[in-house]
């Protein structure tokens, strides 16, 4: 109950408020004049006359207190007819019963008279905007013929994607040049900023949509810029190795030693660990051997580092190196390490034969090589015909190592480049990446 009786003095209150703010302020003269009232019905007469949308509006003035009927177009018009006619002199009252009229075509009429008058208005600026049109699109070409031209930009940027990325850009400060110059012709520079808004707004919600495609491209500037390695070279990423074929704006191409195509995206490139095993063309070999026990170890590694020192396709400087590891299982296991220049010599190949060298020079000198293999014999059972065979044997006499070493030459190299060399001549898929740029 307390709740509706306050609702109702609220609903009182603002109705009299609103009554009172519409209605004419000011002392009311204590004579009434018919001829007073008649000058005021003529007076608002002759100004709804000179104003649109109140053709159909009627005065009657009685006491000072204006009564206004009819119909208008819309609602605002009819309260406008309040703040017209309370600025009249006299006016004690005003009783505004003037509706919104349902007539379409009264409706419609002033939507037709508005769409002819911007038609008109826009035949009258036909050729202003033929010359805005015109400076918009010669600054335009200006701008596309000066981003054509090879110098200055293939001069001061570090590849072509750089160039290209330079060219992009005096081509988009030529576009917004001559459209601010045609907005200014056509009086419109506020539009400018409008549109620069809007433009604003779109790119950083597409930029949030596609944040990895945006950081794989900016990646691929820096990497551009940087170049931590060239093509053909043999890289390391992510624990993928293989030679780069190219460089794209999303990813880095390389071709592992199977023949297969691993694209790494740009991001992780950058952020990645990259070893680059051509940068030097020396590059170390290494391997584990182990002897008994009792072995002379002194022995062992001299006579490792002399075998390898001996290997025609190891350098001198740096000289190979041979040292005692550590204790194994039954065994002691030795480091054995030696140079090669790889641009002649096969990695795989020279290890594999310097462990084949090392092992039967060790096995010359009678120093045994464990075998890790366990093997498990029952106690008191009856040997077996393969048990037997397990015992153990008359040493033969040992073989002379060696002399000389097979070719370690690497023959996959050859292929390998030439697919390579066709991946990268494919005019369809440009490459970031260029022979005589810097290198980090």
């Amino acid at each position: 109950m307390i709740r509706a009786l306050f609702l109702i003095f609220v609903l009182c209150t603002t109705s009299a408020f609103a009554q009172t703010t519409d209605q004419p302020q000011g002392t009311i003269e204590v004579e009434d004049s018919a001829s007073q009232d008649t000058a005021i019905a003529v007076r608002i007469r002759a100004i709804l006359g000179e104003l649109d949308g109140f053709e159909d509006v009627t005065v009657a003035v009685s006491s000072g207190i204006v009564t206004l009927r009819g119909t208008t177009i819309d609602t605002t018009q009819a309260a406008r007819l309040n703040d017209i006619v309370a600025r009249v002199a006299g006016v004690v009252a005003i009783e505004n019963e003037v509706t919104e009229t349902t007539d379409v075509v009264a409706r419609l009429n002033p939507a037709v008279e508005r769409f002819q008058t911007r038609i008109t208005q826009a035949i009258a600026l036909l050729p202003l905007m033929a010359v805005a049109v015109l400076s918009f699109v010669m600054v335009l070409f200006a701008g596309i013929l000066i981003a054509r031209l090879r110098y200055p930009w293939d001069r001061i940027a570090p590849n072509a994607f750089i160039a290209n990325l330079y060219r992009q850009i005096v081509r988009m400060v030529f576009f917004v040049s001559g459209l601010v110059i045609a907005l200014d012709i056509l009086g419109a520079t506020a539009l400018l900023g409008t549109i620069l808004g809007a433009a604003g707004i779109v790119g950083l919600a597409i930029g949030f949509a596609v944040r990895d495609t945006v950081e794989n491209f900016i990646a691929s500037i820096m990497l551009s810029i940087r170049q931590p390695f060239r093509p053909n070279d043999i890289v390391e990423i992510e624990g993928d190795t293989g030679k780069v074929i190219r460089l794209t704006s999303r990813a880095t191409i390389l071709l592992s030693f199977e023949g297969n195509h691993i694209r790494i995206p740009n991001s992780t490139v950058f952020k990645s660990r990259i070893v680059n095993y051509s940068t030097n063309n020396q590059r170390r070999f290494d391997f584990e051997i182990g002897v008994a026990s009792d072995a002379d170890l002194d022995l062992v590694r001299a006579l490792a580092d002399d075998v390898v020192a001996g290997l025609p396709f190891v350098l001198k400087d740096p000289a190979p190196m041979a040292w005692v590891d550590r204790i194994g299982d039954g065994s002691v296991l030795l480091q054995v390490t030696g140079w090669i220049d790889q641009q002649d010599t096969s990695l795989a190949l020279a290890k594999g034969e310097a462990i084949r060298m090392v092992k039967a020079a060790i096995e010359a000198k009678n120093i045994e090589i464990p075998d890790t293999t366990y093997r498990i014999q029952m106690i008191g059972a009856v040997p077996s015909l393969e048990a037997t065979s397990l015992a153990p044997k008359v040493p033969e006499t040992p073989k002379e190592p060696p002399i000389v070493a097979t070719d370690v030459e690497d023959t996959s190299k050859a292929a390998l480049d030439r697919i390579a060399a066709a991946e990268r001549n494919d005019p369809e898929t440009p490459d970031l990446l260029s022979g005589d740029g810097l290198k980090e």
